[in-house]
């Protein structure tokens, strides 16, 4: 039979699993067919680097087919017994301990670069290019920056991630990767469509880049073996702040994060019963959503006037057993909605202090107090830990230069280690309510800044509602003085509930409200 001659190459070395390179596998079909008896590496890491692998093809599956395996740079030839076909085991071994610290090293490296900020993406963020200084950094491109504003923008305002992509396509609006090939001279090579996607979209929304942040770290392999990706937990993530210019404010970013959490969509083809508070109003007895239906009313006159009225989704389902009508008429509701938002808009601008004063008192009492106990704790719970990690080695050295008793250590390293257990367990949970407290009051701060801008408001239209309102909770109509009024309270984004007079505000009158 003819000799043919396979050499080994690193082709895809380090893009998939050694033996699943396609010159690997031909190889390897080859041999199995019968039509090479030999084949040659310059030496054994040239082949792979998995030892266990590579033993199964050199100690079982080459003899069983009578291919002969030489590694020219080890003195390995499967044909003869010598030492060094000894050694191969242990050769092999070295090698994968090579390619292990080879990846902990590259590990290492990507993970300091990261802690640093730096951007190691392919190609910068929509709206983003590299720095020509630096490519580890971002800077605002001027020429699509505005389009991803206007992405972020039709989001706040309550479009969908599909409906974005829809009007992105019928505008004729370059998609990131073709833009990305345009920038380089060169036509994209992938088999798509070239069209924008709701996918796309989300991306984009939720990436806290366009906020200043670099994040990296979101997805990683498995080991340097397996180089199957796997999504990391957000708190894996590696975050750093500010390290390149905002291309939008962190009022719009939070108002994005909020239409997710609330899984919220816009109706893309409003009927006559549509609502811009639809998916807001719920029954503040039972905590279901309020669904929106169409009433009819005929005067005396004759003349019929159709309307929009909100009633508990529980009674509507399961009848007078689950809950009561709670019914409200939207233009009434809307009404109240606009006024105490004019309202609140006024405070901001001219009672800021006292408003803000109300805000915390009613998010928490003692809030201040408790933030700075909660900061004092902290920071004895730092300094103690240190002082029993000294004392703990201290206890080591007096038992082995013989002056500390067994007894008394035992006794002393266990209450020394019950306290070190508490301090850990203790300074990430003062942590988490020490940042919780801060970010109540730049909760706060933040929201007084954003409805500043709506002391003259008249009408509310959805970007409003977005920004603003979380939820809205509607009580059971009662009479009072032979009206009928019910308890409204309105849940602000950033804040929450701001005050009791929001309960019965103006009582809001609306007998006729079916």
């Amino acid at each position: 039979m003819k000799t043919l001659i396979y050499l080994g190459f690193s082709v895809y070395r380090y893009l998939t699993s050694v033996f699943e390179r396609p010159a690997i596998q031909r190889m390897i079909a080859d041999a199995k067919a019968g039509r090479i008896n030999l084949i040659i590496v310059k030496d054994l890491s040239r082949f792979g680097r998995n030892y266990i692998e590579i033993g199964q093809f050199t100690d079982y599956l080459f003899p069983s087919i009578g291919c002969r395996f030489i590694a020219l740079g080890n003195g390995i030839d499967t044909q003869n017994q010598s030492a060094s076909n000894d050694m191969m085991g242990f050769l092999n071994l070295f090698n994968e301990f090579y390619s292990r610290d080879t990846s902990k090293k590259v590990r290492a490296v990507r993970k300091a670069c990261a802690e640093q900020g730096m951007f190691m993406g392919t190609y910068a963020p929509y709206g983003y290019k590299k720095d020509p200084a630096d490519p580890h950094r971002l800077v605002i491109d001027e020429e699509y920056a505005p389009m991803a504003r206007r992405i972020f923008d039709l989001r706040c305002r309550g479009m969908s991630f599909s409906g974005i992509a829809r009007l992105l396509n019928d505008e004729g609006v370059t998609t990131p990767t073709d833009l990305f090939y345009q920038q380089r001279g060169t036509s994209n090579p992938r088999n798509v469509n070239h069209r924008w996607c709701a996918t796309t979209v989300k991306q984009i929304i939720r990436s806290e880049i366009y906020v200043g942040n670099m994040v990296n770290g979101k997805c990683g392999t498995v080991s340097y073996k397996n180089k199957k990706i796997i999504q990391k937990d957000p708190e894996d993530w590696i975050r750093v702040e500010g390290t390149h210019e905002p291309l939008i404010s962190m009022e719009v970013w939070a108002t994005c994060l909020a239409l997710d959490e609330a899984g919220f969509q816009k109706r893309e083809q409003p009927d006559e019963k549509a609502s811009i508070l639809t998916g807001m109003v719920y029954c503040a007895d039972c905590g279901f959503k309020m669904n929106i239906a169409r009433g009819r009313h005929e005067r005396k006159s004759g003349v019929v006037r159709y309307y929009n009225y909100f009633g508990c989704g529980s009674y509507r389902r399961s009848g007078k057993t689950a809950c009561t009508p709670h019914s409200v008429r939207e233009e009434i509701l809307l009404d109240l909605v606009v006024t105490d938002i004019r309202k609140k808009a006024r405070a901001a601008v001219f009672d800021e202090v006292g408003l803000r004063r109300e805000i915390l008192r009613l998010k928490s009492e003692e809030s201040d107090s408790r933030l700075a106990g909660y900061e004092r704790e902290l920071k004895a719970a730092r300094a103690r830990l240190p002082q029993v990690e000294r004392l703990m080695m201290n206890l080591y050295e007096d038992r082995i230069s013989g002056t500390l008793p067994d007894a008394v250590f035992a006794t002393l390293m266990r209450k020394y280690e019950m306290q070190q257990a508490e301090l850990n367990a203790q300074i990430p949970a003062l942590t988490e309510k020490t940042r919780q407290g801060r970010l109540d009051t730049g909760n706060t701060a933040l929201w007084m800044k954003h409805i500043r801008q709506y002391t003259r408001l008249e009408a509310l239209d959805e970007a409003a509602l977005i920004e603003l309102v979380e939820r809205i909770e509607v009580g059971e109509p009662q009479v009072v003085d032979g009206k009928k009024v019910c308890d409204v309270k309105i849940l602000y984004r950033y804040v929450g509930y701001i005050d009791e007079a929001m309960s019965g505000m103006e009582a809001m009158e609306y007998a006729k409200a079916a």
